[in-house]
C-alpha cells in the first residue's frame, strides 16, 4: 500500500528499529505536557517498544511515523469511531521539539486527514486541544479545522484545570459516501 506523503514529509508505519529514537524524540516535558496522561513522562525505550508493537500489523494502518527529509520525528495516527461513530476518528500527533515552528505538522495533519477521507472512506475527523497549547491550535486552522467549541475546565493536567477547545474537519466531497 502506498502512504502518504508530499516532497518533504512522509508517513509510514512504525517499526521496531524505531523504538531508539522514539524514545529520545519523545522523553521531553515540552511535548508530555501537550498530551494526555496516556503519553507518559518519563518516556522510555519500554515506552516506545510496546507503542510500536501495539501499531505493527494495524489494518487499517492508522499510526504513523512522521518522517521528514528521510528522518523520523514523530508521530500521527487517527483513532477510529465505533458503532454510530465508525465514520468518524480522532486526530493526534506529536513532533520532536527541535522540528517545531517549521510547517512540518501542518503537512503531516493535511497527509493524514487526505488519508483519511480518501483511503479510510471517514466523513469527520476531530480532536481536542488544551487551551494552552497555541501551536496547536494554528496547526488545526492552517488545516481548515473548524472550532466546534470549547469545554470548560473539562482537562485536569498537571494540577490544574483547563479547557479543551474543539475542532473537526468534515469530507466535502460526499460522492462516494
Amino acid at each position: 500500500m502506498k502512504f502518504p506523503q508530499n516532497k518533504e514529509v512522509k508517513l509510514r508505519p512504525l517499526e521496531l528499529p524505531d523504538v531508539e529514537k522514539l524514545a529520545a524524540l519523545a522523553n521531553n516535558r515540552n511535548i508530555s505536557v501537550n498530551l494526555r496522561d496516556g503519553f507518559p513522562h518519563p518516556y522510555t525505550t519500554k515506552d516506545a517498544k510496546a507503542f510500536i508493537e501495539k501499531c505493527i500489523g494495524q489494518n487499517p494502518t492508522t499510526t504513523f511515523a512522521i518522517e521528514y527529509k528521510g528522518n523520523y520525528i514523530g508521530n500521527i495516527g487517527l483513532v477510529l469511531g465505533t458503532d454510530v461513530y465508525n465514520r468518524s476518528a480522532e486526530i493526534g500527533y506529536f513532533l520532536g521539539e527541535q522540528f517545531w515552528n517549521k510547517g512540518i505538522m501542518t503537512m503531516a495533519v493535511n497527509l493524514i486527514t487526505n488519508y483519511g477521507f480518501e483511503i479510510l472512506n471517514l466523513v469527520r475527523i476531530h480532536t481536542g486541544i488544551f487551551d494552552y497549547n497555541l501551536a496547536s491550535v494554528r496547526v488545526l486552522e492552517k488545516c481548515g479545522f473548524q472550532k466546534e467549541g470549547v469545554f470548560k475546565r473539562a482537562v485536569f493536567k498537571n494540577g490544574k484545570f483547563n479547557d479543551e477547545i474543539r475542532f473537526a474537519k468534515l469530507r466535502t466531497d460526499q460522492s462516494s459516501l
